[in-house]
């Protein structure tokens, strides 16, 4: 049995300008502190450091190296990533943090931070192609379409439960869009990972059940 939708959206990493609506002043924060090439005798910097979002990730993650909600969340409204949407929630950017949470820890590295702009800017794409008056939100029946687009196939009961989970006023908010997506993403991860024979059908024990969907 086959899991689309599972993984959010694939192909090449966005440029900073295509994710952070271009590049800051100056450049990119941190960068400048290494030439491009390295005398010899000396180390050469982590690989990551010449990734073009390695300074910007620096410049939010602080002396901990790590990036936890509420510093996701200053990242996103500072970016203008939400563009004209409304602005993303802390419980949102604390559930975007849990989808790619492995190690448990409540925070993301800088791997993990592409990860989530990958996903993020499928998302955003997705949700634009409904969005096509621009008022920011999409009709239930859009968000079915959307759904069904990213590939999910789930049954009218579960698409229902969908809309009145994360409707407001009977439309839904970009905010509460990037919710359900990273629900049905993390969820999806979750039951594929223990569907070994791809039956569709796995046994959860009490407690295992309760963690992975709490997580998120």
């Amino acid at each position: 049995m086959a899991y689309p939708g599972y993984g959010g959206y694939g192909g090449h990493m966005p440029s900073h300008a295509a994710m952070m609506g271009g590049p800051p002043a100056g450049g990119f924060p941190g960068q400048g502190s290494f030439p491009g090439t390295f005398a010899p005798g000396t180390f050469a910097p982590p690989p990551a450091v010449n990734d073009p979002m390695w300074g910007y990730f620096t410049a939010i993650a602080g002396q901990d190296g790590e990036i936890d909600a509420e510093e996701l969340q200053r990242c996103l409204t500072q970016s203008g990533f939400s563009g004209s949407y409304t602005p993303f929630s802390l419980d949102t950017c604390r559930i975007m943090i849990a989808m790619l949470d492995r190690d448990m820890t409540g925070t993301m590295g800088f791997n993990e931070f592409k990860e989530l702009f990958v996903a993020l800017n499928g998302w955003k794409q997705n949700f634009m192609m409904f969005d096509r008056d621009r008022s920011g939100t999409v009709e239930p029946h859009e968000m079915a379409q959307a759904v069904a687009s990213m590939g999910y196939r789930i049954s009218p009961q579960a698409l229902n439960a969908i809309v009145k989970r994360y409707s407001k006023g009977g439309r839904i908010f970009f905010d509460d869009y990037v919710a359900c997506c990273v629900k049905l993403r993390t969820l999806t991860e979750t039951f594929r990972k223990r569907d070994v024979m791809q039956q569709g059908t796995v046994n959860f024990q009490y407690d295992d059940f309760i963690l992975c969907t709490m997580a998120v």
